[in-house]
């Protein structure tokens, strides 16, 4: 769930009413978000790679390279309600801070 000022929101939650502009400027920003998450994602990858090698050589784990991947998982989930077509709320394209709770 994305946090908003101190209290939860639910992310995926279904919603009647649809504008048809949004649909259209939509496919913009699918563009647009899909290649920050191409990017993101190839990254995020190296450092799982870079990671492995890590707990292999050393037997643990490396923050920076789990919060870098950790990162990149709230981003796809972020913008997923809005690429899925379940909401016309965009998402920022850019990643943005959020926190993902699960019941």
């Amino acid at each position: 769930m994305e946090e908003t000022q101190g209290s939860p929101k639910q992310l995926f939650i279904f919603e009647y009413d649809a504008s048809r502009l949004e649909l259209l400027i939509r496919i913009v920003y699918w563009i647009l978000i899909g290649i920050v998450a191409a990017v993101y994602g190839i990254i995020a990858s190296i450092c799982l790679f870079i990671q492995w090698f890590h707990i292999l050589i050393l037997g643990r784990r490396n923050e920076s390279l789990s919060n870098f991947a950790k990162g990149y998982l709230e981003y796809m989930v972020h913008v997923m309600s809005y690429t899925y077509i379940m909401t016309d709320k965009r998402p920022d394209i850019l990643p943005v801070q959020v926190t993902i709770f699960e019941e």
